[in-house]
């Protein structure tokens, strides 16, 4: 477990850095953290992101608890971790002045609004007057977090911390959104900025399945054997061409989840959709 623990920290770090732009490699971000190694070639920015990200996950670990209540301090805290001696005088602080996103399809509220904004998401999430589950509650925050931008930089980064702090409460491992899926990560996003939330939705879902799945498959006895899903359509009994599984998987219809590119599954979820669809 700890092992397993270990090796998302540093996964989540690279994948969440990576995103917005930090050129670490996995590996290297692994030698920085782990080995303490300055990376030559690479800004000493993109090491203190590294080792930002990591003290804010261990701090994200020690704010998990059940009825576990979000606020704005911890919220601050978090993105104060993140910038800490790259941007000090915005880090753990609003921001006081109009932002515009690269890509966007929407220009976040003006900066007067924001605080008032932050409070009333905070307040929605802990009341949830929807009902709503873990995942999808931890969705909407995500996307009403980045709408509101309520920081001059850092947003994505602790936006991402502060969602599993909402699903680890509720005693889901962390939801890893992978840097090689970034083009969809954001166009979902600006689909919910429609008011369609069904794309990020669905990306919320596989990344906390595929994080749950590496959890379940290391328990001893467990009959959990995913596999490429190159490997999966060699089997005689499984009628589906690799296009037509990976298109399945895309789309949440079977038990799957993604390592980099390539996408996982078991023979069993592949013969499960089948007998489902024959019914």
């Amino acid at each position: 477990m700890q092992n397993i623990k270990e090796a998302f920290l540093i996964e989540w770090t690279y994948n969440s850095n990576s995103i917005e732009g930090n050129t670490l490699s996995l590996r290297e971000t692994q030698m920085v953290l782990q080995e303490g190694i300055t990376i030559k070639g690479k800004s000493l920015r993109e090491h203190f992101e590294a080792k930002n990200h990591e003290t804010a996950i261990h701090k994200l670990y020690s704010l998990v608890k059940d009825n576990y209540v979000l606020n704005s301090k911890d919220v601050l805290d978090l993105h104060g971790l993140v910038l800490r001696s790259i941007e000090d005088e915005y880090a753990g602080r609003l921001r006081n002045a109009g932002v515009r996103i690269s890509g966007a399809n929407f220009v976040p509220p003006n900066a007067h609004k924001v605080s008032e904004y932050l409070d009333s998401l905070i307040a929605y999430i802990n009341t949830n007057p929807q009902d709503l589950n873990p995942i999808e509650l931890a969705t909407v925050f995500h996307h009403k977090f980045v709408w509101i931008h309520p920081f001059f930089d850092g947003n994505g980064r602790t936006v991402r911390l502060a969602m599993n702090l909402l699903l680890m409460r509720h005693g889901f491992p962390p939801a890893i959104i992978l840097t090689n899926d970034r083009a969809k990560y954001y166009s979902a996003l600006n689909q919910a900025n429609n008011g369609n939330y069904g794309k990020l939705m669905l990306l919320m879902s596989q990344a906390t399945e595929r994080t749950l799945n590496i959890y379940l498959s290391a328990i001893p006895g467990s009959d959990k054997d995913y596999q490429v899903i190159s490997n999966i359509v060699n089997e005689p009994d499984i009628p589906y061409g690799q296009e037509y599984i990976s298109l399945l998987a895309r789309q949440g219809k079977i038990d799957a989840h993604k390592e980099g590119r390539n996408w996982y599954t078991t023979k069993e979820a592949v013969l499960n959709y089948i007998e489902d669809k024959g019914k």
